[in-house]
């Protein structure tokens, strides 16, 4: 069973750090993936006042502390940022400014975390499949190696998924 839920949470000067982390809790015990989309500086916020979002979380080997968004009344409200927390724990920190600033995004739960990983995986091997298969397509009547106009009607009528539709379907004689 995986589960998609809404996540989200406000600093401001009365609450400057937020921790993520769902496997401290016994709630949780399935893996889990955090997406943050959007950083939106709410309307309370200060004009002039500067807004700097830090994410704490681990990397390969060490922890790292660095700012994902830096919002100003009148210049930047929202950021978009979509950035996804494999690991936890994860602490967002206002270091400057008072806020508020919302952070909106996914926690996603067991199997989803695996379906969205495989999803990204297919994506991947179908480009890979893509461009070391463009063989199929050369025009057979052709012996110098060049692409016949069978072959360019063909590689353009691609379809959304990237896969390319049969040479018969759209050749024209």
């Amino acid at each position: 069973m995986s589960d998609e839920y809404f996540y989200g949470v406000t600093l401001s000067s009365s609450h400057q750090s937020e921790t993520w982390d769902p496997e401290a809790k016994a709630d949780y015990p399935r893996s889990n993936k955090l997406l943050i989309r959007t950083a939106l500086l709410g309307p309370d916020a200060k004009a002039d006042e500067l807004n700097v979002v830090q994410v704490e979380t681990m990397c390969l080997q060490d922890s790292i502390k660095i700012p994902v968004a830096i919002l100003k009344v009148g210049e930047t409200r929202q950021a978009r940022l979509d950035i996804e927390f494999p690991d936890a724990p994860v602490t967002f920190t206002l270091t400057q400014g008072s806020g508020p600033v919302h952070l909106i995004g996914q926690h996603l739960l067991g199997a989803l975390v695996e379906e969205f990983e495989d999803m990204e995986e297919m994506e991947e091997e179908m480009l890979d499949e893509e461009e070391g298969d463009d063989s199929q397509f050369k025009d057979e009547d052709d012996e110098d190696g060049q692409e016949g106009p069978k072959s360019k009607k063909s590689k353009m009528a691609n379809n959304a998924k990237g896969k390319a539709a049969s040479p018969k379907k759209n050749a024209k004689k």
